[in-house]
């Protein structure tokens, strides 16, 4: 969200966009505006009602389905955010400078803003949520996220001091990761009572059903929410919910397969938007055990699959071509755009497979979540891969089992949609690199390795982007990768309303700003 009120004291590092230059380090700086807002009462009417998968767990620090993240973004607040156009913008931080070199980060916090029960917000609160998130025991995806945090301090009643081991250019984006919403020091219930600062305060959960809340009063940003109440309704059907749309049980949906997308073009009553994104789905095979543990099978899965024909099939044309890693094309120079996978080639996919001790092909179980385009991914890489002698069986599960209690992780074959993130090292760190905490696939590249370390520390841009690319070529030539495409975001609103800019990252879209017309 743009807050008009706050001032950026540093700008955000570069990270070239298709959509926007994001902020050069030490250039740019946002206007200060508004001196006091506290109490400002918004106009807020009617209800506004959003279609959402079930979410599994509610606690900030695990939550990761855009379900999940859209609750948790309606109920606390980020310190920083990521606007549409991928720029950092203020939120609880009204501004922020930059020292010792890019070590120190010191932010300010808007004055008055208060929890849901009438705490003061203070930067206790600040220091107590990162200091959970980077905590090991905890066990939050965080903890590596926030490894190069020395120390974090409250260096007075309403500033918050950030020290780094190493200078991280992308640091900013870091604290506007989906999970680094601001709780209440000591919270012990998380996932159970939802007390934030945020622009709407929860009034009832029924598991698996509904949640409804209302507009906060007492909220900090003039004019927001615009609605006065909010309720996620829950369906485990994704054509369920797009019929609830259609039928006017909802308002909003926000995550749904292509060819649900093509029904609802001119639907009357119903506003449709598309997104570019860096969002992909992830084919992997684990690489840390037979049959995976070999290159060769690697190749053939690759040689075995073709991307054009499956942008065409699955995602309708709507997908954006990759070389199997990914950084894609909405991070500007960052891409390798000249790299390209080689085309399909079946008969050579399967000379692969019995090099590699498997002359009759492969068995394997495809596992893949029921959402968006996967399952219809599953089904076209079935037909492709036998050419091959892949013989794969799809286990389709909703998507609170496949990610719940991190299956995802142990089987050996699966489809994972990533979603869009605003630096190229998110993904790294978290997915690519040795040992890291949603490496799905278990590998491991010490050389990968080095170029994520020197990309997330220089201040060279030029050096960093001639580190990603060559992790790009890395990937292709011996990563565990299938990725097909990167895939847009779909959205559909009932035209009663207005204010829909949907994220790249769908949860993370700022529902307070949509109002009746």
């Amino acid at each position: 969200m743009s807050t008009p009120y706050a001032r950026a004291t540093q700008a955000a590092p570069p990270v070239p966009s298709v959509r926007a230059r994001l902020w050069r380090l030490g250039a740019a700086v946002l206007a200060a505006v508004a001196l006091s807002f506290v109490g400002v009462a918004a106009a807020q009417s009617g209800a506004l009602r959003v279609a959402l998968e079930p979410p599994v767990r509610l606690d900030p620090a695990f939550a990761s389905s855009d379900a999940e993240i859209a609750v948790v973004n309606a109920v606390y607040d980020y310190l920083v955010d990521v606007d549409v156009d991928n720029r950092i913008q203020p939120r609880l931080a009204a501004s922020w400078s930059i020292a010792d070199g890019g070590l120190s980060y010191a932010f300010q916090l808007v004055e008055g803003v208060t929890f849901h029960d009438g705490r003061p917000l203070t930067a206790e609160d600040v220091v107590w949520t990162f200091d959970r998130l980077r905590d090991p025991e905890l066990g939050a995806p965080t903890a590596d996220l926030y490894a190069n945090v020395a120390a974090i301090e409250a260096t007075g009643p309403l500033e918050v001091t950030f020290t780094l081991r190493e200078v991280n250019p992308f640091f900013l984006y870091d604290l506007s990761d989906n999970h680094a919403v601001v709780l209440a020091a000591g919270t012990e219930d998380a996932d159970t009572r939802f007390v934030g600062t945020g622009p709407f305060v929860v009034e009832s959960y029924a598991v698996g059903d509904r949640m409804r809340l209302r507009a906060n009063p007492d909220y900090f940003v003039p004019g927001a929410p615009g609605v006065a109440t909010l309720e996620f309704l829950f369906f485990s059907d994704q054509v369920a919910g797009v019929d609830a749309l259609r039928g006017g049980q909802v308002d909003l949906v926000m995550r749904m397969p292509t060819p649900l997308f093509l029904t609802l073009q001119g639907q009357p009553g119903i506003e449709t938007v598309a997104v570019a994104t860096n969002g992909f789905d992830l084919v992997r095979l684990r690489a840390d055990r037979a049959p995976g543990d070999d290159p060769r099978v690697q190749q053939a899965l690759k040689l075995a699959t073709d991307p054009a024909a499956i942008i065409e099939v699955v995602t309708f044309g709507y997908g954006a071509a990759t070389n199997h890693g990914p950084i894609g094309p909405l991070y500007g120079r960052y891409h390798l755009e000249s790299l390209r996978p080689a085309p399909r080639d079946a008969a050579r996919a399967r000379a692969l497979l019995a090099e590699a001790g498997y002359p009759d092909g492969l068995d394997l179980v495809l596992h893949t979540p029921d959402s968006g385009d996967r399952p219809a991914l599953a089904s076209v890489l079935q037909a492709q891969w036998a050419e091959a002698g892949i013989r794969i069986e799809i286990q389709v599960e909703p998507e609170s089992v496949y990610y719940g209690d991190d299956g995802w992780l142990d089987v050996d074959l699966g489809i994972t949609g990533w979603g869009s993130r605003p630096v190229p090292s998110f993904y790294l760190d978290v997915m690519v690199a040795c040992g890291a905490v949603w490496n799905e696939a278990h590998f491991c590249d010490p050389e990968v390795d080095e170029l994520i370390a020197f990309a997330k520390t220089t201040l060279d841009d030029d050096a960093r982007t001639d580190a990603y690319h060559r992790i790009q070529e890395i990937l292709l030539d011996r990563g565990p990768f299938v990725i097909p495409y990167f895939f847009p975001q779909f959205g559909a609103l009932s035209d009663r309303f207005d204010g829909l800019a949907m994220k790249a990252f769908p949860g993370r879209t700022d529902l307070a700003a949509i109002a009746l017309r």
